[in-house]
């Protein structure tokens, strides 16, 4: 006979629920987990939401926060002070929306650049890895084009919807430019 739990289906996303004493219960393995299991359910692409047991607010962006706190606080920072400052200075800025999307959208494209170069050098022998240090210079920067291509583009599309809203705007007010 099949256990009850064995025979349902896996839900899509996986539910974690964080308690007034700061634990994280993962109700797919029944057990507590750490900060550090929640990282990794991210390294493995794992979907999954992070709820008050209480209330059933969403908690997931405050987790993920905390693990880049953490990260951060640890040895090899990412940001450097000067970016965080500037990032700061966006909130309540009027392109708070543009530079969430702007920033997304380059680290999309930094993630298939890097997913692209892991899948072609699983094949990569120590000759073609001599040859490809060799020809390094022009690969690069054929895949950092392409980055710098879509980020210009996103930028762009930034610029153009700011310069259609500030004629809105003025529109609005009876001033043409």
């Amino acid at each position: 006979m099949q256990s009850k739990k064995a025979g349902a289906a896996k839900p899509a996303q996986r539910v974690i629920k964080k308690y007034p004493n700061r634990r994280l219960y993962d109700t797919d393995t029944s057990t507590y987990i750490t900060l550090a299991e929640v990282k990794q359910l991210v390294m493995d692409s794992e979907a999954f939401v992070v709820r008050d047991a209480k209330s059933g607010e969403d908690l997931t962006r405050s987790i993920l926060l905390q693990i880049i706190l953490e990260e951060e606080a640890g040895g090899a920072p990412m940001f450097t002070e000067a970016v965080l400052a500037n990032i700061i200075r966006f909130y309540g800025h009027a392109m708070q929306g543009f530079m969430g999307s702007y920033l997304e959208k380059n680290v999309q494209a930094f993630t298939e650049i890097q997913a692209k170069l892991t899948e072609q050098s699983r094949s990569v022998t120590p000759e073609m890895w001599s040859q490809f240090m060799a020809l390094q210079n022009p690969m690069m920067q054929g895949l950092m084009g392409n980055y710098v291509e879509q980020s210009k583009t996103a930028f762009e599309k930034m610029q153009e919807q700011m310069q259609k809203q500030t004629e809105q705007m003025l529109g609005a007010f009876g001033l043409k430019r």
